[in-house]
């Protein structure tokens, strides 16, 4: 009986561990969509680092996974809190100044929109297929799931994202 007792334990920590992990640190998320074309893929699976939210925050380009409605979309942060955030023949200007972008992306029409305090503007590099922050306003950092860290599968794919 004690053998068994301590069999059961040990299934019983190994679950609390998982949950744990899943819960605060990493979890595997699916793409859903050709929007983050030609970075991430449809049906690709990927790491989503909640821990580094947490620990060091967003800054421009991480891509992410938020809740939208019912939905959970990845997308690229372009814009932080409290910056005005534009595009002119297709370049990226953040409060009146250009910025380079260091990777590739569709074509984005001309617009202009105020980041509110506490919220991100984000993007979805296949800029053409893509209901974004253009469409739904910008989100709420409590809607921010996590950070897309790693390409998981499908395996040829495996490594860090840019």
């Amino acid at each position: 009986m004690n053998k068994k007792i301590k069999e059961i334990i040990s299934y019983i920590i190994i679950i609390i561990c998982v949950v744990l992990i899943r819960t605060f640190l990493i979890t595997p998320a699916r793409v859903d969509g050709e929007s983050m074309e030609n970075t991430l893929y449809n049906g690709e699976i990927v790491l989503l680092n909640k821990i580094g939210l947490k620990t060091k925050g967003l800054e421009r380009f991480d891509i992410v996974v938020f809740k939208q409605e019912k939905d959970l979309l990845i997308k690229r942060v372009i814009g932080l809190p409290g910056e005005t955030i534009e595009y002119i023949n297709n370049e990226l200007y953040v409060n009146y100044k250009k910025v380079d972008v260091p990777f590739e992306f569709e074509y984005t029409n001309d617009f202009k929109y105020e980041v509110p305090d506490k919220e991100y503007f984000v993007l979805g590099d296949n800029r053409d297929n893509s209901k974004d922050s253009r469409y739904f306003g910008s989100i709420e950092l409590n809607k921010i799931r996590g950070k897309v860290s790693i390409i998981l599968f499908p395996f040829n794919r495996i490594g860090k994202v840019n």
